[in-house]
This record gives C-alpha cells, structure tokens and sequence, in this order.
C-alpha cells in the first residue's frame, strides 16, 4: 500500500479531525500502514463496536486526542505541540436527520469547527497541506438528472447540507483570503476542500445511514426498514475516497499552487443507484434477510437525487474509482461478517492492500 503513494507520507507528520469517526479511523489506520506519524484530534466513538474501537488504532497512532473542534483554543493548542505537516479534516455532525434535531449544533461544528482547523493551519508555520473534507450534499441540490461540477453553486435544503455548504463557502473565502495561491511564497500553505458521495464500509453503525441499518437488522434476524426506497445516491466503498484524498494530498505537496481547490470524489455511473437496491445487495452478500418499505410521506425533507462529476478528479489527479458496485458491497458485508471474530485492525489492513492491489 505504500508503493501507491510512493512512500510519499513514511514518517510524515499528519494530524486527523474525526480519527475516531467511521471514514477518520480508516484514514488513521492507512496512514499508520504507510508510516505516517498520526496525530488524531476528535469526540468520543459513537459506540463500542465502532472500527475505531475495534480496530484499536487509537493505541497505535502517535496521538489519540479528546478535542472538541468548536473550542479554537484547545485545536490551535494542538497544531502548536504536534507541528504536522499534513492535516486531514473529517471532523463533523454528519447526518441529515440528526440535523434537524440539533441545527445549531450541526452549524457550530461543521462551519465554525471548520474554521478553528482553518485558523489553526494559518498560524502554524509547519503545515504545508491541508485537505477539509465537506460532503456532496454541500451543492444547491435541484435533484437534477446531470451529476454536480466542482464549480456549481454551494447550498442546501436541511441544516446537515446548509452547514456543510456554508463551510465550503468559508474555505474559499480563507483560501482567497489567507492562502490565496498567487502569494504563495508568503504563506506556504495549500487548501483544499473535497467531496465525496455515500460512502459505506466495515465499522459504521451510526443512525439512520443504510449499512448500519441493514446489518443491525439482519444481525437482529428482523426485515430491513428502507425509510426512502427510492433515493438515489453516489454509493461508494470508504477506501475509495480515502485513496483520493491521499492522492490528493501528495499532489498538493509537490504542487501547492496547482490543486487548492474543490474535488469531487464519487463512484462511476454505475454506482449511482437507488437505497433499495443497495439493501437488496446487501442481503444478498450476507445470505438471509428480507425488506420491508416504511416510507412515511410526512418525514422530514432529505434530497432523492444526487450525482457528482468525477471527470476533474479523473483528468487533473489521475484518480478513479477501483471497486464496482458488486465488489463494494461485497467488501463492506465481508468486515460485518467477520469483525466479531477477527483482528479487526487485521481486517482492516487487508482489505486496505486488496484495494490497493486493484
């Protein structure tokens, strides 16, 4: 797996929000395969069975850190001691049901807390990249059938999609504002924001995402609830996105002022498919289980359609999905099944060199 990357990130300095999140332990897990000295900044696991628990790579990584992202002082005082180089920011209130509950939270976190990482890299002389991840629900989402430019406008419709818009619009403007490309030599910094679709895999059991969902209740032997059958998403294993951000990343440090802008990360075409459908693979991958339609017409508002453009990732990065969707669902049901029984960092280490073998 370092060969990717060509031992670009042995013994490199890099700091993670959200390390103890679903995508954050499987980003500080990669890096520590490749030799990275990781530091990890973030709340507590949403729960015991959480790959960040399981996997125990909060023991292995330089730094396993309690910090909240909304507290400034506490994330400046955390780049001042561990001086990374590199920072991957993931660390946020991530669901769109759970933002209707908790609003002003969602937006204190994912703007605010956005902008603590950003003031933090401004005033810390040693890092050089930093990549703030958003999502690709930070689009003005007309559920239109042509899948989103890196360039469209930013928006939202409910609090998770507004917030996440909201601090894109922030890393621009602190990107013109402070690291602006052409007065590089003065700053030396390289921002970048990127956005990937739904992405699945072993270790995620948050609320109300599909995954999680499907295999608590085929572990509980009851039928899978589908709240909305017919959503559409941009499906896409972790490692995926992950793979770009790395890519990414490295870029960035070869060529600062070339990639400090907005990319897409999202799966082919073909990975463009209906909640349904995913749930129906699902079962299928595990062996047994049925679903069951609880579509309530008075829920709250979450977007139906939403695709991503690639092409940019594609062209400019050289970056393309590996797994199709039959392997991502294979991939993912493969850790749920296993990951009472197995040595889940192990686990997790396989499947990273398997994707990087494709």
């Amino acid at each position: 797996m370092e060969t990717m990357f060509d031992n670009f990130y042995r013994n490199r300095r890099v700091l993670v929000t959200g390390h103890t999140g679903f995508k954050g332990s499987w980003l500080a897990i990669w890096l520590h395969e490749m030799g990275a000295e990781v530091v990890g900044l973030g709340l507590e696991p949403y729960s015991g069975r959480d790959n960040y628990v399981l996997s125990g790579i909060g023991s292995k990584i330089k730094a396993d850190l309690r910090v909240d992202i909304r507290d400034a002082e506490k994330v400046k005082a955390v780049f001042a001691e561990y001086k990374p180089e590199i920072v991957f920011h993931l660390a946020a209130q991530p669901l769109v049901r759970r933002s209707y509950e908790i609003p002003v939270e969602t937006y204190q976190t994912n703007v605010m807390g956005s902008i603590h990482v950003l003031e933090a890299v401004r005033v810390t002389q040693s890092v050089k990249a930093a990549v703030m991840i958003t999502t690709d629900k930070c689009y003005e989402n007309k559920e239109q059938i042509w899948a989103y430019r890196e360039n469209e406008p930013m928006g939202g419709y409910d609090p998770y999609s507004s917030s996440k818009g909201a601090a894109e619009i922030a890393i621009s403007s602190w990107r013109r504002s402070f690291f602006h490309p052409g007065q590089y030599e003065k700053h030396g910094k390289s921002i970048a924001s990127v956005r990937a679709g739904n992405v699945i895999g072993g270790g995620d059991w948050a609320a109300d995402r599909i995954l999680p969902d499907c295999i608590r209740a085929l572990e509980a032997g009851k039928p899978i609830g589908i709240r909305s059958p017919k959503a559409v998403r941009p499906w896409q294993h972790v490692l995926e996105p992950l793979g770009g951000y790395l890519l990414l990343a490295k870029k960035m440090w070869e060529n600062p002022t070339r990639y400090c802008e907005g990319w897409n990360f999202g799966p082919e075409t073909s990975g463009v498919t209906t909640v349904w459908e995913v749930a129906q693979a699902v079962v299928r991958a595990y062996g047994k289980g049925a679903l069951q339609d609880l579509s309530d017409p008075g829920a709250v508002h979450e977007a139906r359609l939403l695709m991503l453009d690639i092409s940019k990732a594609r062209f400019h990065l050289g970056w393309k999905p590996r797994l199709d969707m039959v392997k991502t669902i294979e991939m993912t049901v493969d850790w749920y099944k296993r990951y009472r029984d197995a040595d889940v960092y192990g686990l997790c280490v396989e499947q990273i060199k398997r994707y990087s073998g494709i």
